[in-house]
């Protein structure tokens, strides 16, 4: 599979899809927990219960083709921003 490093899809997984989805063929487990979850804003689809709990269930970002390129591009603008701040202390 061309780019395979972005795509992969445990169906074997008790509980794929962990996401509700008319295209189950499609759904990226690559990302199984989202590496942004702890960001305050990630970009994706997500409430904020009353305890404080990020409830990221509507989103599907991860569990896209297209979620890899926005979470490694997340990931390197916040790696980015990192290393300024420690250049400038």
């Amino acid at each position: 599979m061309k780019n395979s490093h972005r795509f992969f899809s445990n169906t074997e997984c008790k509980y794929f899809p962990c996401h509700k989805t008319s295209r189950p063929e499609r759904f990226n487990c690559l990302f199984c927990y989202c590496p942004l979850y702890f960001f305050d804003e990630c970009g994706g689809n997500y409430r904020m219960l009353e305890s404080g709990v990020k409830d990221c269930t509507p989103c599907m970002i991860p569990h896209t083709y297209e979620g890899y390129d926005h979470i490694v591009g997340r990931l390197k603008e916040r790696f980015a921003a990192m290393a300024a701040e420690r250049k400038g202390k």
